[in-house]
């Protein structure tokens, strides 16, 4: 105790320093005996007191987190000597009192009581308990990889922990992926749009701006200003009236009713420019302080930091499936063969694109091939192995390969694939390779590992194709077995991938679900695109989250027999006569005048060269559409081979002859023999005979 010698004489010091405690009214003071009854209080002391409570009130009060009452506390401060310094405890209801407790020591130096000092904070305490919640919330910003989704965990802190209406509003450039520009955005900056919205009582004003409606902001505003060094902003109604330009619209749409005041924040990081927070206090006039403007400041930089991580996300993510789509071929194709439609859907919630791919193209004499594949895993290593596949199958499928071959020869690639990388166990794929002929109407089909094929024929019924699935690509050293059918046109051919009918672990469920969808869809004549859908929407993503979705949908066609025509010959050098005769005929016969000539030379050529190295029996077949397609098959294996011949050779110019007279030719093999086949193109305004 500090006691000044030098006063008044007669002046009792601790006398004058206790009446000077007492008689204040900012504290309440008392003082106890050691059996915890109160000797003197203040008037502070009383007027804290709740009505109907005796003067021994404050010792009767719960100790918050602690099994007695403030009654034990102030027994241990007066046994030990301990003091109790700035405890809050409830008290009537929910108001909080900060308690500060002291032992009294005699003359001497005896314990005769305690001292009492209380205040009440109630409104610092809710302060601080909604900055500490408002903190912890924080956490929960930027949990989803969405930009929007991070400005709506934005507002739901800063409601209520800061006012009663939050908006956040975002460029353009943010919300489609593009590079938000650094530092101040200026006018090269996208036309802001609000993204999200949060009002305390859980609606949000009709005359305000609404999610996803532009907003404008004054170019000379302090909002503007505070944008090239981000700062939060407190603006009260006067201040944003004129800087709307006391324009009484844009007062409508930007000043919320009973408004007292508004904090207002740039959500930058690294310098690059991603939105605006405001958060209004409508409710109560209680101006910000210092701690609010931390707590918006702190909210805000977080959010802008999630909103980066969710923003490069979406870009690279955007990137991939660009990437992926770009790789894929075009989702519908028209041809002589059949309709197709694709669809791929990336899983749901996936952070990165699969390797899932599907395709459709034309090969010799008008068949086409149908490709559905899956690659092990997601990424770009995924997309770049199934960019890889793809090509892998066209130019396989170009050679005229039977299914069971051609993925014999995938099979090696994907072994040779799989020593080349780094992580050789994440490489694999299934594959379904279907080959279908429009004019014997006869489809083959081999699988690798993939789910099996489904149709529906014209009349309605629906089935799996019992497709026998061999091991998937990359295993080795097991041969893949080829089933063959044939489809009436009409009939409705569906690849998939295993993400359509996976539901959680079970594909039965998924499978028979996806015959009933596709057979009723069919049924209703819905257009292939439409099925599609149809498909996806009755087998939702959600049901499997993390695996794509890929379905190739084939309506299959035929060529009229009144577009073909077959004829046969005997080993005999008169056949070549025969042959162009033949030919002629026929050409007259479909109108097909101009391209008489150069087909009568094809024709020659490849008869000829046929009668010579292979002998016969000769087939030669005509096929119109779209394109002339002529076909020679003889029961050699012997291999063509263009060449250029020299100024000094007599042979050797024929097949550079009839390379030079179509548009694509080429040569297959099957079980007897070879087919060089040739395509040419027809005049466009002669229309194809009809398809069936």
């Amino acid at each position: 105790m500090t006691v000044r010698p030098d006063g008044p004489a007669g002046w009792d010091q601790d006398t004058a320093f206790a009446r000077a405690v007492l008689s204040q009214d900012g504290i309440a003071v008392a003082e106890l005996d050691m059996d915890l009854r109160v000797v003197r209080a203040n008037a502070a002391y009383d007027a804290l007191r709740p009505e109907g409570c005796g003067e021994d009130w404050l010792r009767d009060l719960p100790g918050p987190g602690l099994r007695g009452t403030v009654r034990e506390f102030m027994a241990l401060v007066a046994q030990t000597g301990s003091p109790v310094i700035a405890a809050e405890y409830p008290f009537e209801g929910d108001r909080v009192l900060s308690l500060t407790c002291i032992r009294v020591d005699g003359p001497l130096g005896a314990p005769v009581g305690i001292a009492i000092a209380a205040i009440e904070v109630t409104e610092r305490y809710r302060a601080q308990q909604r900055l500490s919640t408002a903190y912890r919330n924080a956490f929960e910003i930027g949990g989803s990889l969405d930009v929007v989704h991070s400005a709506r965990d934005l507002v739901a802190v800063l409601v209520p922990a800061l006012g009663d209406l939050a908006c956040v509003d975002f460029p353009d450039d943010v919300l489609q992926g593009r590079d938000p520009p650094l530092g101040y955005p200026g006018a090269e900056a996208s036309a802001p749009r609000r993204v999200a919205v949060r009002s305390a009582d859980g609606v949000w004003p009709r005359e305000l701006v609404q999610v996803g409606e532009p907003t404008a902001v004054a170019s000379e505003s302090p909002e503007v200003s505070a944008l090239v060094v981000g700062e939060v902003i407190v603006v009260d109604p006067a201040l944003l009236r004129e800087i709307l330009g006391h324009d009484p619209e844009l007062i409508a749409r930007y000043l919320p009713e009973g408004m007292s005041g508004a904090l207002g924040c740039p959500l930058y990081h690294r310098g690059r420019f991603f939105g605006y927070a405001t958060v209004d206090r409508t409710h109560s006039p209680a101006p910000f302080d210092e701690a609010d403007v931390t707590l918006m400041r702190d909210l805000c930089h977080r959010a802008a930091l999630a909103i980066d991580h969710a923003f490069r996300f979406t870009r690279e993510h955007h990137t991939a499936v660009v990437l992926q789509q770009s790789l894929l071929p075009p989702s519908a194709t028209e041809s002589a063969a059949a309709e197709t439609s694709g669809t791929y859907l990336p899983a749901a919630g996936s952070v990165s694109v699969g390797g899932d791919w599907f395709d459709a193209f034309p090969l010799s004499s008008l068949r086409v091939a149908l490709v559905v594949g899956d690659v092990i895993g997601h990424g770009l290593r995924a997309t770049a192995t199934m960019a890889r596949l793809r090509t892998a199958v066209q130019t396989l499928a170009d050679l005229d390969l039977p299914p069971d071959e051609l993925l014999m020869r995938l099979d090696d690639l994907v072994q040779r694939m799989t020593a080349e990388a780094e992580a050789a166990d994440a490489l694999g794929a299934s594959c379904l390779f279907a080959l279908y002929d429009p004019v014997t109407r006869v489809c083959q089909m081999a699988s690798a590992g993939h789910p099996p094929p489904a149709v529906v024929l014209p009349d309605g019924s629906a089935t799996y194709l019992p497709v026998v699935p061999g091991p998937t690509l990359g295993v080795g050293d097991n041969p893949f077995e080829v089933f063959t059918t044939t489809l009436p046109p009409g009939s409705v051919l569906a690849l998939y991938t295993d993400g359509l009918v996976r539901r959680g672990h079970d594909t039965g469920d998924g499978e028979a679900g996806l015959l009933a969808s596709l057979a009723r869809l069919v049924r209703d004549g819905e257009p292939l695109d439409r099925i599609g859908p149809g498909l996806i929407a009755d087998h939702p993503a959600h049901e499997c989250p993390d695996d794509d979705v890929t379905l190739l949908l084939a309506r299959t066609r035929a060529v009229a027999e009144e577009s073909l025509a077959t004829w046969e010959y005997p080993a005999d050098p008169a056949a070549v006569h025969e042959a162009r005769a033949d030919v002629n005929a026929r050409l007259q016969a479909w109108g097909l005048d101009e391209p008489a000539f150069a087909t009568e030379l094809i024709v020659s050529e490849l008869v000829t060269n046929a009668l010579r190295h292979a002998g016969g029996p000769i087939v030669l077949r005509l096929i119109r559409d779209r394109v002339l397609v002529c076909e020679v098959s003889d029961p050699s294996n012997t291999q063509p081979r263009l060449r250029r011949a020299l100024n000094t050779e007599e042979g050797g110019r024929g097949l550079f002859l009839v390379a030079q007279l179509s548009t694509r030719w080429g040569c297959r093999y099957g079980a007897r023999g070879k087919t060089i086949w040739t395509e040419q193109a027809l005049p466009s305004s002669l229309p194809p005979l009809p398809a069936l």
